[in-house]
């Protein structure tokens, strides 16, 4: 039996029993690259990798100014954009620079990497794609707002193309064609569109936008398949898993939804405080960052609190899964590594600046951007 039919019977109350043998996500290698902003186009933030109990750092990049964008990694290189307006190119042996790319204004967006190209959007209202080996531009499209939130990448399902879906402060959700850079489709919201669109079953975009709606669309052509009203704007991007997606709002909510219907399974809330962190899903919880210090495990079929980890500052940095542990920042200018059984910290970094970025995990090492301008990566010692 699938997650998605445990949870919903679970809804109606027709599960009590302890459970067992769900598949979820099987790794049997460690990967040496983390190429979306979320490990995939489901945005589970899992990486599959087993990492050590300690925090070395390795090296330290500039950027120059105030880093919001995440890292990602691919074939030997560390990509993140930063406020000044340039994506950096960064050997991730060494920390040095091997190239970069000026855009119009600064960059919030985490970059996306794809068979040789870096895609990354700016507020300046143009995506860019890059050649991955020596950044030059091959072409870059045009939106009428911000770009904040990083791209992903489909095949759309008929067509057999591949596009590049992005959101827009101009209200709209883009997919354009991978190689020339020309729209396909355009679907209109009634806000800004913040997060990553999710890729669900290679047929449907799912996202949330600041006009508190959730949306699953068509990939092959942008026609609304549902929506579904939330109680307050979607700032993060939506994790889905066995047909159930996962997010947090901006009130106070965390909430399931089946993505084939719509109907929402279960809401939690703790407390009265808003969520900027994208949900992270294990096959058993969702874990998530709030605004009230801690990061939230969640068990996925009731809706109800396993553990909660106090921090000693907000946590809108989205957690990500390796192994037994969860790794993630806060604006506490720490960077943690907890367990995912009961929520016990195991190591901690302090880098002195607030962390609101996503972690990048590749080859054992993790990679994360701090509001003071600089990438840190880190070895995490011995793996048992």
């Amino acid at each position: 039996m699938s997650v998605k039919s445990i949870v919903m019977l679970f809804a109606r109350g027709l599960v009590y029993l302890p459970l067992f043998g769900i598949g979820y996500l099987a790794f049997s290698e460690q990967k040496s690259h983390w190429p979306r902003h979320r490990g995939d186009s489901a945005l589970n933030g899992n990486s599959g990798q087993k990492i050590g109990s300690s925090l070395k750092l390795e090296w330290v990049f500039d950027a120059g100014e105030f880093l919001k964008s995440s890292v990602v990694v691919s074939e030997g290189v560390a990509f993140v954009g930063a406020d000044t307006g340039i994506i950096h190119a960064v050997d991730v042996e060494t920390g040095k620079e091997k190239w970069q790319y000026k855009t119009g204004l600064g960059i919030e967006a985490p970059p996306l990497v794809h068979e040789g190209m870096v895609y990354i959007g700016s507020t300046d209202g143009f995506l860019y794609a890059l050649d991955a080996g020596n950044g030059k531009l091959k072409w870059k499209y045009e939106t009428d707002g911000e770009i904040m939130g990083a791209a992903n990448q489909a095949m759309r399902p008929k067509s057999k193309d591949s596009v590049i879906v992005v959101g827009s402060y101009d209200n709209f959700v883009h997919c354009v064609d991978a190689k020339k850079g020309k729209v396909i489709w355009k679907f209109e919201t009634q806000n800004y569109v913040n997060g990553v669109p999710t890729i669900y079953d290679d047929k449907h975009v799912v996202f949330g936008g600041c006009d508190s709606v959730l949306y699953v669309v068509n990939l092959e052509n942008g026609t609304l398949g549902r929506s579904v009203e939330v109680e307050a704007p979607i700032a993060a991007s939506v994790a889905v898993g066995d047909g159930v997606g996962y997010v947090g709002n901006m009130d106070r909510a965390v909430m399931a939804f089946d993505v084939e219907t719509g109907k929402v399974v279960w809401n939690y809330r703790n407390k009265s405080f808003p969520y900027f962190s994208s949900p992270a899903l294990t096959e058993k919880h969702v874990l998530i960052g709030g605004r009230d210090k801690g990061l939230h495990c969640i068990k996925r079929i009731s809706g109800k609190l396993e553990w909660r980890f106090a921090a000693r500052g907000r946590i809108d940095s989205s957690p990500v899964i390796a192994e037994d542990k969860v790794v993630f920042g806060s604006m506490d200018g720490k960077i943690y590594l907890v367990s995912l059984q009961d929520g016990k910290e195991i190591s901690s970094y302090e880098v002195g600046e607030a962390i609101s970025s996503t972690p990048a995990l590749a080859g054992g090492r993790i990679f994360v951007g701090c509001e003071d301008g600089k990438v840190y990566a880190f070895s995490t010692g011995r793996q048992k």
